[in-house]
């Protein structure tokens, strides 16, 4: 998302958006109309430095009414922190509805429950770009095999660590989940000052890649038959691999059981770790801070020496509003919004990592800092559930919840993860 801190904060909000379904009495379809002049409006997410999206966006918006006379559109950058209440609000409201939106890729299953994004299946299959958008971008726009819009940017993320304590210390990047645990417990003995890595219990995209790198999942199926995986054998490996990075050896549980994302970020940029789990969004913020200069970022390894840990695949989406009575210009106008010339322009602007992959070889090729993200996303990402229960898993904190018990000495990692899966199961169960 943004640069350091919103990915995490989109996420947390998008998946709250995503709880509330809308009353069934509400009219969210449209008129029928499918108008070929008029004013179209779109909603896209006010970031922290708005001025080079809006820019980016401007020049996207100038080409749309350029190439269709009789029209005119109006832009409105909305909050994050509001955005759940107002998207709602708009799905129950035909009248007050933009006609093109942005919204959180992890947001997509609720939306589409709630009846507010239209189906452009075919549209997208028409469209030329679309054959190089990546397959986990795709996925997120993807419900029961339906396309409800269109990928806009990803975020991904790898390990950055910091080559002056390495080269001080004699320590090379790990290649492995093990050698990063070793070698985070090497730095905290011999800086008992710094965090080996900074981990946090509320991190959830940052633990995922345990369990993903080990052979677990989080759920399984599809549609609305998900089920927890949560509590696998395979899962609860990736869970003990996590955990077992909090203590006073690496980063104590007093301190790290409650960090979030940002929060491992924000300790890195600061110099108190020698090693965090980043984004490309977080690349600013290790710039502005005290660590310019002095790190390097590679892939978050694997199991096996040389391999890439799966990565979730954060990012942000375009789609269409079902109630729109533009259906065919609000189309275009996603298109343009999310097309490669655009995607490329807002990489430039922002740092937001395009999802064709075409264009991302060639930012990378422009931006070496890029290489570790390309590299992580072209060895396979993972995603969360396609269902609305993910908003209901996400904002209840069931996956935080496990890690802070096993952290705390509270429950085994069996009983944590029994218990998860548990709790996973019955929003996967109310969800349908």
């Amino acid at each position: 998302m943004k640069l350091a801190p919103r990915l995490a904060v989109l996420l947390a909000a998008a998946v709250v958006a995503a709880t509330a379904c809308a009353p069934q009495a509400s009219d969210n379809s449209s008129s029928g109309k499918d108008e070929k002049s008029g004013t179209l409006r779109v909603w896209l997410f006010q970031e922290v430095n708005n001025k080079p999206k809006e820019k980016v966006v401007d020049a996207a918006l100038a080409d749309f009414e350029k190439a269709h006379a009789d029209t005119k559109v109006t832009v409105e950058y909305i909050p994050v922190e509001t955005r759940a209440q107002r998207i709602k609000a708009a799905f129950n409201d035909p009248k007050s509805a933009p006609d093109v939106v942005e919204f959180g890729n992890t947001d997509t299953a609720g939306y589409v429950k709630d009846g507010g994004l239209a189906d452009i299946s075919e549209e997208f299959a028409a469209w030329d770009e679309a054959k190089d958008a990546d397959s986990t971008a795709r996925q997120s726009v993807t419900v029961d095999g339906k396309v409800y819009g269109a990928p806009y940017f990803v975020g991904v993320r790898a390990l950055y660590y910091r080559t002056d304590v390495f080269d001080e210390l004699g320590l090379k990047a790990p290649r492995t989940l093990a050698e990063l645990a070793s070698t985070a417990k090497r730095v905290r003995a011999a800086k008992p000052d710094l965090y080996g890595l900074a981990v946090g219990g509320a991190y959830t995209y940052g633990a995922m890649p345990f369990i993903w790198a080990n052979g677990g999942d989080i759920a399984t199926g599809k549609g609305g038959s998900y089920a927890s995986a949560i509590d696998s054998a395979a899962a609860q490996k990736g869970i003990k691999a996590y955990t077992s990075l909090f203590g006073d050896a690496n980063c104590p549980a007093a301190k790290c059981a409650g960090m979030t994302g940002n929060d491992t970020v924000t300790a890195f940029a600061s110099g108190k770790a020698a090693m965090a789990i980043g984004g490309d969004f977080s690349h600013q913020a290790m710039e502005a801070g005290a660590v310019k200069g002095k790190y390097a970022v590679v892939p978050l390894p694997g199991v096996e020496p040389g391999s890439i840990a799966p990565a979730f695949a954060g990012g942000n989406n375009i789609g269409v509003l079902k109630s729109t009575s533009h259906r065919t210009l609000a189309v275009d106008l996603m298109k343009r919004l999310a097309s490669k010339k655009a995607q490329g322009e807002l990489f430039d602007a922002m740092g937001f990592l395009p999802t064709f992959t075409d264009v991302r070889q060639q930012v990378a090729a422009r931006e070496p800092f890029v290489k570790p993200f390309v590299d992580t996303l072209a060895a396979g990402t993972k995603f969360v559930p396609a269902s609305p229960a993910w908003a209901t898993i996400d904002s209840s904190l069931v996956l935080p919840t496990m890690f802070q018990e096993v952290v705390s000495g509270k429950k085994d990692v069996g009983a944590a993860a029994g218990d998860a899966a548990r709790k996973m199961d019955d929003a996967f169960g109310s969800a349908g």
